[in-house]
């Protein structure tokens, strides 16, 4: 892995749960990562970052409205054979099915933990890295 940039892209509504995303994850999320952000209020604003710039990953709110992540994540998988990867921030772990449903490929529960989202953020971007290159 070389020092590349990944643009991830926050979802939500609330922007101050964007904030706290953001921090979770941090500008490096591991030693050999870099992080930048794209933020998202609205479903709208979601398909046009989507469409109009590279997205590595997508780290949406599934507590947002009117449209959750939940139901965005799904809606892109849907439409595109080449959706980034996925992670959704739950309120309740029982909410997972859900995701797993909606083809999330990981989930992170509110509060976020800054060492479960770096350590998850991580792995998903290593991960797309290497199925982009395999």
């Amino acid at each position: 892995m070389s020092d590349r940039l990944y643009t991830v892209l926050l979802y939500s509504d609330d922007p101050q749960v964007r904030d706290r995303m953001r921090l979770a994850v941090g500008t490096r999320p591991a030693a050999d990562l870099h992080v930048e952000f794209v933020e998202a209020a609205s479903y709208a604003e979601c398909i046009r970052l989507v469409d109009d710039y590279e997205i590595h990953l997508m780290l949406l709110d599934g507590e947002a409205t009117p449209a959750g992540g939940i139901g965005i994540a799904r809606q892109i998988k849907d439409d595109r054979a080449d959706a980034p990867p996925t992670c959704v921030v739950i309120a309740r772990a029982a909410d997972r099915w859900l995701a797993a449903y909606a083809e999330v490929d990981a989930t992170l529960v509110h509060p976020l933990d800054p060492v479960t989202t770096g350590r998850t953020i991580a792995e998903l971007l290593r991960r797309q890295a290497v199925d982009r290159v395999g």
